[in-house]
């Protein structure tokens, strides 16, 4: 294989960024030399290595130097500067396109792990697209003595399967293209502006402009600029005038979208999932790669899927075909990206596979020009030998006189053509130096508002101006007025007014103006580097008058920054460090990242619903945010998205994949819908509506009802080694804290037939219950206070738990409309043979009680255990079932016969013991009734101890004296003790009932004075009777055990 055409792949790994530092993230990427490893955070020992053509550590190891450029510490340090990059694939770029090469960057890599920075770079750090043509226009004017060069420039962006041209002079709308096949060209599009540049500035200058219409049009029409593809194309013809030569080249330049958004959502099962062309071009150019990768090992009839998107249409040159490719994979080193890291890194080792078919480019013009000088010279020929001839062919002469004038003008038009190209695009980029000089003029006039976008690249790229006197600011377009536009800002939206050096916003009636996080609603004065919200998401950070800015970093204040304002607003916060000291956990941290990106999509899904008139409603909500497994570990947390059909009272839960695939789908209904809009007519509009009805199926904000799990409610097992009975009432409680109902419940053990077991079933030592039968029911009275309910009559609920490794879960019978329900359910779970590991269970576990919530139109639960450990009268046998035993060999066969005869004589042994052990304890217990009807005290002890007797049962000791046996009896203490500790854990279940009142007991929002002042006194008195009951508890047990501790040593005394 030729490497030189295959795709050469380079990878390049970030610093940490502020919030990874404050969060004490770790770094879980190593480079040596070009090999890659990465680490799983939760598995040390699982590493993963890749090997690629280049390597580069950028992570550490560098500093600022004065004239801001960051260089490694060291000379000859590992760090990776921009230069570095730009030596081994920028310099290699040009080198093929000088060559007649057609050359393609491609950068790779999810959002925020430096793709535009290795692309464009920020500030005195140029990336490799400057710094390229920075090089290419100096090589241009170095040799200008040998070669005429011509640079054309093209700005493209690819949203949702659309092509725009960035640099259009029309709107985003009618500057969508269509991309075209032909067969010397394969595809293309048609209608792309081209510009011819003579400058690097000119095409700095250009980038602006595209980045400007980007920014821009992506604010109208609610794009998410790292869902979309930048394509920068340079197309460089060189004519070397000597050699009658012409090499043409395309040099594309292409920033992918962040690959994030390409995470399986694994088993959710969302019936629009991949209905939105949003993530079409991105899948596809991984298929594409796949493909190519299997061509290269050797698989046959592999289809290349180029047509299936328009990305993959427009790079099929560069994958696979005539150009020779590039591609730097950029990485994200902190552990909570491990998962993003791992796939950008298996996409760059499929992607180094791919084998090019590079030729250098002749120009089909210049071949033109060249036929045509040859057709010039035969004409002229012909015209000499016919003057020679002494023939006067007037009529042929004056034909071919006509030809060779019409070649001569062909050719000088061909010639002209690029100048005159060049004149009309200086022209243009007069007027927009003009623009951009003004711009810079008023800055140093007035304050302005710049905006603020998710990719830092487009932020700061709209400056609107606050000039002096009283603006309107809105959907208008007036002299007076700062015309804005997107999602919810309304047509007079709020009012700028520049007074005495002062700058206001008031808003307009029902208009969305935050201010720092806080919504305003009343005139309220602007300091510099406040931080501005407009209608749903379109944000700007207000910059003052030139006195009142210093020398500020306004780079702190990026997209994050001002979502992290409007979390903490909300309540919630990410602590720089937690009390103690040590780092965020990085599970909290990553849920962090996940809400404050999600707040401004569910803003803008809300103002899509609002201005459809859909009547839905979304909310952002931290699942497991206070919720526990059966051990008392806390649930791993994430995001969920609340979804309400306010008018139905319909609720459900969305994952953040399946909302951030709606949100996209409802981005496209929108814009739909905005488009009719233009052009519907009142007639239309009942149409659209009965439409939109029958298409309920395929609407992005609706989904069928489902049950929903409300909240969870613990029971811990405890009490069943002790066979004590358990009477609880259980707070259920959402997965955020709240409380949703009370559930009272019971423990009740019992025997084989399901009747409760008396005070002498009571054990002292769990160990007793080894290899014994346990039989205990497990019963939900009733429900009180359901919230759910109390919302909308029309709903019920369900419970549900799982038991022990039970994988199935059991639920209870649905109840309808009650806000109290009567549940009476119970089930009876035995275990037929007691084991280490359900004992295990017992003590250290919880049955997690789930409710969950019905709503009008859903499916009810139902219970699917496995039948086999179900018996006739309905109890659930907990035991696994044995596996079979192994049929035995004959040459064992002898053997196991004698085992089992000794086996059944031991059996025979045992049985007769054990009869006459039963015999002996129907005597004693005999004696010890007739012990408590003579001697009240002789409930707690009595007896003498004496040497015990390994064979005989408890409270039967034997004693040897003058050769003779007698034996002396005791009622057991255990059993007076068991009691006392019966009585103490129902004294603790009102106690604990009396606790939950105290905490659910709070004042009214709406108190006054008088209201907090009742309750106080309310609040003491349950204070109050809570300590009582408590220390009367308390006091009783201490009193009990001193009276059993009292009687066993005036026994043993005795």
């Amino acid at each position: 294989m030729n490497r030189k055409d295959c795709v050469r792949v380079a990878v390049r790994v970030r610093p940490f960024n502020k919030r990874e530092k404050d969060a004490g993230s770790r770094c879980i990427i190593s480079m040596v030399t070009s090999s890659v490893t990465i680490q799983d955070p939760h598995d040390p020992h699982n590493r993963r290595s890749f090997s690629f053509d280049y390597a580069y550590w950028s992570h550490s190891g560098f500093l600022r130097d004065h004239n801001g450029l960051y260089v490694p510490e060291e000379p000859g340090g590992r760090y990776a500067d921009q230069d570095s990059v730009f030596q081994d694939l920028g310099e290699g770029i040009l080198e093929n396109a000088q060559q007649g090469y057609n050359a393609t960057l491609l950068a790779y890599g999810q959002t925020g792990s430096g793709k535009s920075y290795s692309m464009v770079g920020y500030g005195p750090n140029k990336g490799l697209v400057p710094k390229l043509c920075d090089r290419l226009f100096e090589d241009i004017r170095g040799n200008q003595a040998t070669r005429q060069c011509q640079v054309f420039f093209s700005m493209m962006e690819i949203y949702n399967e659309q092509v725009i041209d960035l640099l259009s002079r029309s709107s985003r709308t009618s500057g969508v293209l269509r991309v075209r096949e032909e067969q010397h060209r394969g595809f293309y599009v048609e209608g792309l502006r081209t510009v011819p540049c003579d400058s690097a500035q000119q095409v700095e200058q250009l980038m602006e402009q595209g980045t400007r219409t980007r920014t821009t049009a992506a604010t109208h029409m609610n794009a998410n600029s790292s869902r979309s593809h930048m394509l920068i194309i340079l197309q460089l013809k060189q004519i070397f005038s000597k050699e009658n030569i012409t090499k043409q080249s395309s040099i594309n330049l292409v920033d992918l979208a962040g690959s994030e958004r390409q995470r399986s959502s694994g088993s959710e099962a969302d019936r629009l999932k991949e209905g939105t062309a949003i993530n079409l071009s991105l899948t596809t150019l991984g298929n594409v790669i796949s493909a190519l990768a299997d061509v290269v090992v050797g698989k046959r009839a592999v289809h290349i899927p180029y047509r299936d998107s328009v990305l993959t249409k427009l790079l099929q040159s560069a994958l696979g075909g005539n150009s020779r490719t590039v591609m730097i994979a950029t990485l994200s080193p902190a552990d909570i990206f491990y998962e993003e890291s791992l796939s950008t890194l298996r996409y760059a080792e499929r992607a180094k596979h791919i084998q090019n078919q590079a030729v250098v480019n002749e120009s089909p013009t210049e071949r033109m020009v060249k036929e045509l000088k040859a057709e010039n010279a035969r004409l002229l020929q012909r015209l000499s030998r016919l003057g020679q001839d002494g023939r006067r062919a007037n009529e042929e002469t004056k034909e071919l006189r006509q030809l060779l004038t019409n070649n001569e003008l062909q050719i000088r038009a061909i010639q002209t053509l690029w100048e005159q190209h060049l004149q009309d695009a200086l022209k243009d980029w007069e007027l927009q130096y003009a623009t951009i000089t003004q711009e810079r003029r008023m800055i140093q006039m007035f304050p302005s508002i710049h905006n603020i976008n998710e990719d830092a690249q487009l932020s700061g790229v709209v400056k609107l101006f606050i000039r002096e006197g009283e603006w309107d600011v809105g959907l208008c377009d007036s002299p007076q007025s700062i015309t804005i536009r997107g999602l919810g800002i309304q047509e007079h939206h709020a009012v700028f007014r520049n007074e005495q050096r002062r700058v206001t916003v008031t808003p307009h009636q029902g208009s969305k103006v935050i201010v720092n996080g806080q919504t305003v609603t009343q005139t309220t004065e602007l300091q510099h580097l406040d931080r501005l919200i407009l209608g749903s998401n379109s944000t700007y950070l207000f910059i003052g008058y030139p006195s009142e800015r210093g020398g500020e970093d306004c780079s702190r204040y990026d997209y994050d920054y001002f979502q992290s304002e409007l979390a903490a607003a909300e309540g919630i916060h990410l602590g720089e460090s937690s009390p103690g000291g040590g780092q965020t956990d990085p599970s909290l941290l990553a849920v962090f990242y996940d809400y404050i990106k999600l707040m401004p999509m569910v803003a803008e899904a809300n103002q899509m619903s609002q201005e459809l008139k859909k009547d839905i409603e979304f909310k952002l909500e931290i699942k497991n945010l206070a919720a526990s497994d059966s051990k008392g570990h806390d649930l791993e947390k994430d995001v969920v998205v609340r979804v309400t059909s306010l008018p139905r009272k319909q609720v459900w839960v969305w994952s953040k994949n399946k909302f951030v695939n709606r949100k996209f789908l409802m981005e496209e209904l929108y814009q739909q819908q905005q488009q009719q809009a233009e052009q519907r007519t009142v007639d239309q509009g009942g149409q659209d509506t009965s439409r939109a009805a029958a298409l309920q199926d395929k609407d992005p904000f609706w989904d069928p009802v489902e049950p929903l799990l409300l909240g969870t409610a613990h029971l811990w097992l405890q009490s069943l080694v002790f066979r004590i009975p358990l009477e609880e009432q259980l707070e259920v409680l959402s997965s955020e804290g709240r409380a949703e109902a009370i559930l009272q419940v019971q423990l009740v053990p019992c025997s084989s037939t399901g009747l409760p077991l008396g005070e002498d079933g009571i054990l002292m030592d769990p160990s007793e219950l080894l290899g014994q039968r346990l039989d205990f029911q497990l019963v939900l009275d009733q429900c009180f206070g359901l919230h759910w309910v109390r919302e909308a009559h029309n709903r019920g609920v369900q419970f549900g738990f799982r038991i022990f490794d039970c994988s199935q879960p059991f639920y209870t019978p649905a109840v309808w409309n009650q806000v109290n329900p009567l549940l009476h359910h119970h089930i009876h779970l035995t275990s037929l043979h007691t084991t280490s590991s359900l004992l295990d269970y017992l003590q250290s576990s919880a049955v997690v009680l789930e409710m969950w919530a019905l709503q009008d139109g859903c499916t009810e639960l139902v219970s699917s255990v496995d039948e086999g450990r179900m018996t006739s009268d309905g109890t659930f046998i907990m035991d696994t079932p044995p596996p079979p035993p192994p049929a035995p060999s004959k040459a064992s066969s002898a053997e196991l016969s004698c085992s089992v005869k000794t086996l059944q004589q031991e059996v025979t042994q045992l049985q007769r013991l054990n009869a006459s052990l039963m015999k002996e304890n129907t005597s004693l217990r005999e004696q010890l009734h007739n012990t408590r009807n003579d001697c009240p005290a002789a409930w707690y002890c009595s007896s003498l101890f004496l040497d015990s007797d390994p064979y005989l049962p408890a409270g039967v000791c034997a004693a040897g004296d003058d050769g003779g046996r007698r034996r002396s009896l005791r009622p057991s203490c255990d059993a007076d003790l068991a009691r006392a500790l019966k009585v103490f854990y129902h004294s603790m279940t009102s106690v604990r009932a009396q606790l939950q009142r105290l905490c659910r007991h709070r004042p009214s929002d709406e108190s006054d004075l008088l209201g907090l002042r009742l309750f106080v006194n309310e609040h003491s008195r349950l204070t109050k009777d809570f300590s009582e009951q408590l220390d009367q508890t308390v006091s009783r047990l201490k009193h009990d055990v001193a009276a059993i501790v009292r009687w066993k040593r005036s026994a043993n005394c005795s």
